[in-house]
């Protein structure tokens, strides 16, 4: 194997966000794995969300951070998406990491149909997984 080989198949970890205006779920996981675990939901708001944030990026140093995007059933944005994508932004400006998108449609439904305890966490745990199954 060649030292890019081996940097390619190196794993890499990830923090997801099942972002909402009052709640963000968090879950972890890798390429390693290819699975998620739901981590906690953040409660606050503002400036003490991201300190929430820096704190968890601080324990798990991700490589790269996910956020799941609603759309409408059609597949069309709609005002929670601009949200999302601007919470995307926010976050890639703070802690300068690569931030991957994933269409979340459904994803608190099947969080509530599994019987989550948190379901925002779960949630981001749905969004990772469906991130990692595809990723190289």
């Amino acid at each position: 194997m060649t030292p890019s080989g081996a940097a390619a198949s190196a794993a890499r970890d990830f923090l997801a966000f099942d972002y909402g205006t009052q709640r963000v779920g968090v879950a972890s996981g890798n390429t390693l794995t290819r699975s998620a675990t739901p981590l906690r939901t953040i409660a606050a708001v503002g400036d003490a969300r991201f300190e929430a944030i820096a704190r968890l990026i601080a324990e798990w140093r991700p490589t790269a951070l996910v956020i799941g995007v609603p759309l409408h059933p059609d597949g069309a944005p709609h005002e929670n998406t601009v949200r999302a994508r601007r919470f995307g932004r926010q976050l890639h400006g703070r802690f300068g990491l690569p931030v991957h998108e994933v269409d979340e449609r459904y994803t608190t439904t099947e969080a509530h149909a599994a019987g989550a305890a948190d379901v925002d966490a779960a949630s981001a745990a749905i969004i990772l997984e469906q991130f990692l199954r595809d990723t190289p």
